[in-house]
């Protein structure tokens, strides 16, 4: 099979490769500006289109899951393009310079309303999405492929991973803290904010972190050095069908895949929902900056608790502990009041320590399996593999979420009702799209990291082997 490792026996692993602190900081800085961007959307979208700019959810679902499928087809073409590219910056922190003035533009247009009619909103939001999806992609694909051209030590890139995190939260935070309180900056009632009051306070956020967001990535690019050997690439398939049928011949990828694209849809679906849920069921909109500074928070926080804790026990069971606060998180989520808001702000809080494994376990899962595959092949082709998960995880995600949205249009949400004046149904399917659903999905995903077989004695059976081999 394609992912049978045989050990050496006189072989052992190489000492380990420990990173800077400057070039962890760098790496992290890297991640700031898509994870910033990616809470608002994440958050804020949906509820943008339906409620600001008046599209129905059904539209907004439909425009969301083309989004995400033209983003997860793009994703593969521009891991080969990385793979394949040779600059004076590397293969990877090449596109970070490429894409970082475009990414701040767009993501402005995102939150613009046009003067056009219904139609005409519906593709002007549909191309802007489709384009920051494209430069999303161009700088994101390439971003995370360094994180196995950096180290190729075990727990190096876990810590790795939890400095790139902790950015990533990190200003996820700071501004769905500020974005918040920008929306409702002009409104007269901040717990119901109407769509004109609204429009104005998301234009001024997307023009303060559109500029924001441009910088990053050049400190990524000056805080890194890739450790490529140029000459890997000589014996690559040409053709994307080729390298997709070898990385999905690679048994511990499709586990990874299906572990990162559980704790992905659960964590999708809820920020898509938590907006409605705050805004119509507790009718407490005003409590958007509150909640997100507990789950990003205590998210942040516990990054460096469990990439600490995954260096004792392992990443398996860290990704079983901190699923065991998730699902309790979503089962209180569902069961409570609108009176509850105290209660609802403590598991806010447990769902950041849970969340925190769902970023952390899967992307440094995927450096191991890019080992492997270079022992079966002689390539380093990180980018096809960070291209294929990302494929797989956007398409279903996007599916899940236009189905969510369009779960709460049948069941009678109207986005030009005001809360207290939505159906008793709808509410109902909030309550079940915030708990019982994403608790399914969960349970899916512990299963098969229970069935992982890329353990970290294997990995260490891989790395001996692969330096035997570079050292005869």
């Amino acid at each position: 099979m394609a992912d049978t490792v045989v050990p050496a026996a006189s072989a052992s692993p190489p000492a380990p490769e420990r990173l800077s602190l400057s070039s962890k900081l760098a790496f992290g800085a890297g991640d700031l500006s898509p994870g910033m961007a990616a809470l608002v959307i994440g958050f804020f979208q949906a509820l943008f289109l339906t409620t600001v700019a008046g599209l129905s959810p059904g539209a907004v679902g439909i425009i969301l899951l083309l989004g995400r499928v033209w983003d997860a087809i793009t994703d593969p073409f521009m891991g080969m393009i990385s793979d394949r590219t040779r600059s004076r910056f590397g293969r990877r922190r090449f596109w970070l310079l490429v894409g970082a003035v475009p990414f701040g533009i767009l993501y402005f247009l995102l939150w613009w309303v046009p003067p056009f009619a219904d139609i005409g909103t519906f593709f002007y939001y549909l191309v802007v999405i489709l384009a920051f999806n494209t430069i999303y992609t161009v700088v994101n694909v390439p971003y995370t492929s360094l994180t196995a051209e950096l180290t190729s030590d075990y727990d190096e890139r876990t810590s790795l991973n939890s400095f790139r995190f902790a950015f990533s939260i990190g200003g996820s935070l700071l501004i769905g803290i500020l974005h918040g309180v920008f929306v409702t900056r002009f409104c007269a009632d901040p717990t119901a904010c109407r769509p004109g009051e609204s429009q104005a306070g998301y234009m001024l956020s997307a023009a303060i972190f559109g500029i924001v967001m441009i910088f990053p990535f050049f400190w990524a690019v000056a805080g890194t050095r890739e450790r490529y050997t140029p000459g890997a690439e000589s014996t690559m398939p040409p053709s994307i069908i080729a390298q997709l049928k070898v990385a999905v011949q690679n048994r511990p990828f499709l586990f990874v895949i299906g572990i990162y694209l559980c704790s992905w849809m659960a964590l999708q679906i809820t920020q898509n929902v938590i907006g409605f849920y705050l805004t119509f069921y507790l009718r407490r909109a005003d409590l958007f900056p509150i909640v997100l500074l507990a789950v990003q928070g205590s998210a942040m926080l516990f990054l460096f608790i469990w990439s600490a804790v995954s260096r004792q026990i392992g990443k398996q069971n860290t990704y079983y502990a901190g699923m065991i606060f998730w699902i309790a998180v979503m089962a209180g989520l569902f069961f409570v009041g609108p009176e509850q808001i105290t209660l609802v702000l403590i598991l806010a809080f447990l769902a950041g320590v849970g969340i925190a494994t769902a970023y952390l376990v899967p992307w440094s899962m995927l450096p191991d399996v890019v080992d492997l595959d270079e022992l079966n092949t002689g390539q380093r082709r990180e980018g096809i593999f960070y291209g294929v998960m990302t494929f797989t995880q956007k398409t279903c995600v996007g599916l899940g979420i236009a189905l969510t949205l369009q779960a709460l249009q049948w069941y009678g949400f109207n986005g030009n009702l005001l809360p207290g004046q939505q159906p008793e149904s709808a509410l109902l399917a909030l309550r079940w799209m915030i708990g019982p659903v994403p608790t399914v999905i969960l349970l899916i995903g512990i299963f098969l990291v229970w069935r992982y077989p890329l353990t970290k004695a294997r990995h260490a059976e891989i790395l001996a082997t692969l330096a035997e081999r570079k050292a005869a």
